[in-house]
């Protein structure tokens, strides 16, 4: 069968391999049907790994998947304790923790130690025809949900799980920087939760429409001005919490300048270096500002499966782009280039 497997940095190449195994207790063989391309996808293919870890052997990309189940192990039961069977469509949360750690046992297995994670390194992630997952991992979606759609709940369950951690409260301003999918969702979530005014800002026209589009009460391409654009919305005051969704870099101390006295910086994004975090000591002191820093995400799966199919949100119109996995790599060139009007691709493994 086919996979996309990551060589190193910009060496992506689509390849033959075994297919798997039969799944054991506890799991099931999903055909893959859709897979996104993450932000983090492309720090592994610009940079040969993410952060502080870089790649050794080639290893199968893609962590922001669903499929179809064609085969099941004893006692597959699903993220809700549902028995699975065969010909389900299901989405799949790719964090695998222990669930014996101490941060399990307190609810936060998105910060176990002891986890592995389709598509992050070595473990092998979705842009393959068939892989094996846990059963515990999926979450069975109905036909309303599309493909592409089924894809993006991880990626909404991310925007979901910042909402989690900003407490974020009815009527209160919010800014986002950076409009790429996880910023539009972030968005889109704070305008469901009762948010307002939304500012937003991106480097790239074609996500500031989108922003507005999708409801931001203001957006901007990013530039010099940025950080006065919101002071001048707020009458100088600055947003009650704001969300960093871009690279981490410049954008954590222009966040720092937009929020209020005594505000929220959300910071989800991940720089393209494993450095510090630019931020200036007396800015952040003399107001007092909370830094939360967002880890993947945890029990989202049922509220973003919720928000799709309730009509609340329409993931499909974030994808711009779909590609077969035989094309997988032109789709990669194609993103890493930020090409006008590219939101989300989906790369179709089957």
């Amino acid at each position: 069968m086919q996979a996309l497997r990551l060589y190193g940095k910009q060496d992506i190449r689509v390849d033959t391999i075994d297919p798997p195994s039969e799944p054991k207790t506890g799991e099931v063989r999903i055909q893959v049907k859709a897979v996104g391309i993450c932000g983090s996808d492309l720090h592994y293919y610009q940079d040969g790994g993410i952060g502080d870890m870089v790649i050794e052997k080639p290893m199968v990309i893609g962590h922001e998947f669903m499929g179809q189940i064609v085969a099941i192990g004893d006692n597959a039961l699903d993220g809700e304790g549902q028995p699975l069977r065969v010909g389900q469509r299901v989405a799949v949360e790719p964090t695998c923790p222990c669930y014996h750690c101490e941060w399990c046992e307190q609810g936060h297995p998105n910060l176990c130690p002891n986890h592995t994670f389709y598509g992050a390194y070595p473990t092998d992630g979705a842009m393959q025809s068939e892989m094996i997952v846990l059963a515990r991992n999926c979450f069975p979606i109905p036909d309303s949900i599309s493909d592409g759609g089924g894809a993006l709940l991880e990626t909404l369950g991310v925007a979901i799980h910042a909402h989690d951690l900003a407490h974020l409260k009815i009527a209160n301003s919010v800014a986002i920087i950076g409009c790429g999918p996880v910023g539009l969702l972030i968005l889109k979530v704070a305008k469901l939760a009762g948010a307002n005014p939304i500012y937003a800002t991106d480097c790239y026209d074609w996500r500031v429409k989108k922003a507005v589009e999708w409801g931001a009460t203001e957006a901007w391409v990013a530039d010099e001005n940025s950080v006065q654009n919101v002071r001048d919305a707020t009458n100088g005051r600055g947003v009650d919490v704001i969300f960093e969704a871009a690279w981490a870099d410049h954008s954590i101390q222009q966040a720092a300048e937009m929020v209020r006295i005594g505000g929220r910086i959300v910071q989800v994004g991940i720089p393209s270096k494993d450095d510090a975090l630019h931020i200036q000591h007396s800015t952040a002191r003399r107001k007092g500002l909370t830094i939360t820093v967002v880890r993947r995400m945890k029990h989202t799966y049922p509220r973003a499966i919720n928000l799709a199919t309730s009509g609340a949100m329409d993931l499909d119109d974030l994808v711009s782009h779909q590609f077969s996995l035989s094309d997988a790599p032109d789709a990669f060139a194609m993103n890493a280039a930020y090409k006008e009007g590219v939101h989300k691709i989906i790369i179709k493994p089957s």
